[in-house]
């Protein structure tokens, strides 16, 4: 599974990348890993956390997919949204 780092994300440097345990995904900004997003099952589809990974703080993506990519992206979009970008 890959999946590209959104615009938004991208054009601030960002960057979108699997993590080292193979289940969870980074958000890196200036190369440090700021955000953990982690597909979970939700009602028999996928639903995604999202952690600040300095102080574990968890976020709710907005939504939930079929798929764990469309989990990923809801994910990335709830992140963006707490962002404030």
């Amino acid at each position: 599974m890959s999946i590209a780092a959104p615009e938004w994300l991208s054009k601030r440097g960002g960057e979108f990348q699997p993590g080292p345990d193979g289940k969870t995904w980074l958000v890196l900004l200036n190369h440090q890993p700021l955000y953990m997003l982690t597909p979970v099952p939700v009602a028999g589809e996928h639903g995604c956390e999202i952690k600040q990974t300095n102080n574990g703080k968890k976020f709710a993506a907005p939504s939930h997919s079929p798929t764990v990519d469309g989990a990923l992206q809801s994910g990335l979009e709830g992140l963006r949204k707490v962002l404030g970008w």
